[in-house]
């Protein structure tokens, strides 16, 4: 098929990409020149394992193109997918700007039967919105709109492209479910479902997963500082309920809060149209004010440690990405922590394999970066692990010792065993477990 993928952020520079992997011909449009150049050099504007590879391969057979030329790219496609980026507005609203702003132009562009996809995580009603928009200019026999949610997780967006769980298509017209049936029959050989539902059932199953997921890890970190105050082990607890099959395992494990571009903005919609509707979402509100509090249990960590001398201190920063395998900062717990450790006056030395380029771009010379993990434990007082990469799972352990000066670990993510950290003399402080080694005025920590 002939696609044109509008938008070439996270979800549609991935989706593209993956289109032409099976075959159909791919053109990705962007308004940003310089982005466009890029790609055409065969530059991945962003950090996502195993993207590379397709992108080049794909990109070399002439498969995958680029373009700032929204007319051509649109006319000589069967199907259009709005990639677009959907931000929170100050009542936590999504942003349609430019969703209904592309569509206002495709009613310009238009000649032939096309299929307009909503691949941007939208309200409900928004497809009826922009059918609305392109009634105004086209004959409704030139087109469809489909909702079809992403349910990409990035640091493994590709694998959940190549081989998805389900995949969702609201649609309301047989011409157009036939043709997103073929397009996505490459990608669930092995029998996961194509689901086809109404238009506004697509729309809130988006918002219904993630909100869901946030409230699995907001649910846990209450449990883990719930564990804090009772003297009981969060991982202890996990793996029990986790082997409960109505549970699961995943999305049990607690943190220093969730981030990135989905799970806040998502939560955030959902709450607002909520609220649009006159309807109270108090688990929702809850899942939000769980996480603010939860972003700021590191730096709160180290004020109960440090006192009042915390000014003075130089503090290492491991992981800055709201997740590994990800250079994405949205909403990253790590910056948080580090805006309140410098409004208290410490001094941060970060590191983070992929991020860093994106966080020197808020920060500049306001806190220093290392070439790899150890170099930001030179002349540092303490650690705090804010992203469980793995390059920081088994670290040096004696070099750490002997290198921090207060031999003091703030684990936002529970890397390490506490009995191991007790045995090498750290004061080794995380969530939901219990604190080990000798606090600021030497005392045992029970």
């Amino acid at each position: 098929m002939n696609i044109a993928i509008i938008g070439t952020g996270y979800v549609g520079l991935v989706s593209g990409t993956c289109f032409a992997e099976t075959g159909n011909e791919v053109v990705c449009v962007d308004i940003d020149e310089k982005k466009v150049e890029q790609m055409k050099n065969g530059h991945v504007p962003i950090f996502e394992p195993g993207l590379e590879l397709l992108f080049e391969r794909n990109a070399k057979q002439g498969r995958l193109t680029f373009t700032t030329d929204l007319k051509t790219a649109v006319q000589q496609s069967d199907i259009v997918f709005l990639a677009l980026p959907t931000p929170p507005g100050e009542d936590g609203s999504a942003d349609l700007s430019y969703v209904l702003g592309v569509a206002d132009q495709l009613g310009d562009i238009i000649e032939k039967y096309t299929i307009v996809v909503d691949k941007s995580t939208v309200p409900v009603g928004t497809a009826e919105k922009v059918h609305a928009i392109l009634s105004k200019k086209l004959d409704t026999d030139l087109f469809d709109v489909v909702s079809n949610p992403e349910f990409l997780r990035e640091g493994v967006a590709v694998d959940d492209f190549m081989k998805p769980d389900r995949v969702v298509v609201g649609v309301e017209s047989e011409r157009a479910q036939a043709k997103m049936m073929m397009l996505y029959e490459p990608f669930v050989r092995q029998g996961n479902p194509i689901i086809c539902m109404d238009i506004r059932s697509a729309e809130m199953t988006k918002y219904a997963a993630n909100s869901y997921l946030a409230a699995r890890i907001s649910f846990m970190n209450e449990i883990a500082n719930l564990c804090d105050q009772l003297g009981a082990d969060v991982d202890q607890v996990r793996r029990g309920i986790g082997s409960d099959t109505r549970i699961g395992k995943r999305f049990l494990f607690p943190g220093a809060g969730y981030g990135g571009s989905c799970f806040p903005k998502d939560v955030k919609a959902l709450v607002r149209t909520a609220e649009d509707s006159q309807y109270d979402f108090k688990i929702l509100k809850s899942v939000m004010e769980v996480n603010k509090k939860q972003k700021r249990k590191v730096s709160d960590m180290l004020k109960r440690f440090y006192g009042d001398s915390i000014k003075n201190k130089v503090i290492a920063v491991w992981g800055l990405a709201f997740k590994p395998n990800t250079d994405d900062i949205r909403e990253a717990p790590a910056l948080e922590t580090i805006d309140a450790l410098l409004e208290l006056g410490a001094t941060i030395q970060a590191y983070d394999p992929e991020a860093m380029d994106n966080v020197k771009a808020i920060y500049n010379d306001r806190i220093m970066f290392g070439e790899n993990e150890y170099d930001v434990i030179k002349g540092a007082d303490c650690l705090a692990i804010m992203t469980e990469w793995n390059v920081f799972r088994t670290p040096d352990f004696g070099l750490l010792k002997n290198t921090l000066k207060d031999k003091a670990i703030f684990d936002g993510r529970n890397l390490y065993a506490v009995d191991r950290l007790e045995e090498f003399g750290f004061y080794y402080e995380s969530i939901g477990r219990k604190t080990v080694g000798k606090n600021r005025q030497s005392k045992s920590v029970e």
